[in-house]
């Protein structure tokens, strides 16, 4: 898949494609439920025919809100790797500023789609709004496509077998609270977050528990506590994964205010400092406590490894 960020740039060959719109944060069930009938609208568009995702960084929110807590499911770059496992031949990634975000819905769609990546269909969610003050929607779409040579399909709420619509918003949810399998659910995956492993105290290996340490970052902090995980450790094209027990808070044991992300993987014996760090979020073991010592910490440590293991074996 073909990484793209200029539309007045764009190659030829990915011209007179189908493209989903959106932002796509955390690739959900909504959001693969919008990149299947893209897939479905690029079939008919013709065989040779390019299907493209097109997102946009940083997150709008984040432009209008700047003073928000950190809100993101997924970075860009597993964004990128999810929209890739469904088949796209290339993400086109929109840098969203005040600039881009002052023009009219009607030139996003004549500059940026027709002229600048050739559209010869649209998909979006049926809720989709773009362009200034959001007064873009699937009607003015509709109304300026035929004029400029190309379909348009929205597609209705992807919902759970309760009813509830999937969104980032009940993923966001389901994290801040722990519950990280539901998460899953909504998402189709493990909630994943990522990042170069850092130096910390070195506390965990003078225990007997070495952790690869990460901050989160602009990531929804989850709730603090112990979790079972899957890590994986990038070696070039190839990630080779691990299971693991992780730790998020404070560590009121040793008196620490910064949140951080402590990982142990089981099983292994290297240095991981400066390496790319994948970890799925896999279940929610207990919150985080303080301990009278280290011999109850280490204790408590061993448990919840224990449990972490038979857990992660359970799940395959």
């Amino acid at each position: 898949m073909r990484v793209l960020r200029h539309y007045d740039e764009f190659p030829a060959d990915l011209r007179g494609g189908a493209v989903a719109l959106g932002n796509f944060d955390g690739v959900h069930l909504g959001h693969r439920a919008v990149i299947a009938a893209a897939t479905e609208a690029r079939r008919a568009v013709g065989p040779a025919a390019p299907l493209g995702v097109m997102t946009f960084e940083p997150h709008p929110r984040r432009l209008f809100q700047p003073e928000a807590p950190p809100f993101a499911l997924s970075s860009l770059r597993t964004k990128a790797r999810r929209i890739e496992d469904l088949g796209a031949d290339f993400l086109y990634v929109q840098h969203f500023d005040r600039d881009f975000a002052s023009h009219a819905p009607e030139w996003f769609v004549e500059v940026v789609l027709a002229q600048g990546l050739g559209v010869r269909h649209v998909v979006i969610g049926e809720d989709y709004h773009f362009g200034k003050g959001r007064t873009g929607d699937a009607d003015l779409l509709r109304a300026m496509a035929g004029g400029l040579g190309f379909d348009v399909t929205t597609v209705p709420p992807e919902l759970s077998p309760e009813g509830r619509t999937y969104s980032s918003t009940w993923a966001r949810e389901a994290i801040q609270a722990g519950r990280v399998d539901e998460a899953a659910t909504v998402l189709g995956h493990n909630w994943e977050v990522e990042g170069r492993v850092e130096h910390g105290d070195a506390r965990g290996r003078t225990i007997g528990f070495p952790t690869a340490n990460l901050r989160l970052g602009d990531y929804v902090a989850p709730a603090v506590g112990v979790y079972a995980v899957r890590a994986g450790i990038d070696r070039g094209l190839e990630t080779l994964w691990y299971a693991g027990v992780a730790n998020y808070g404070r560590r009121p044991t040793f008196d620490d205010t910064t949140p951080l992300l402590e990982v142990h993987l089981f099983d292994f014996d290297g240095d991981l400092y400066g390496h790319h760090l994948r970890v799925q979020m896999v279940a929610h073991l207990r919150p985080e406590r303080k301990f009278d010592g280290l011999e109850s910490l280490k204790a408590q440590i061993a448990a919840d490894a224990d449990q972490a293991r038979r857990l992660l074996n359970a799940k395959g």
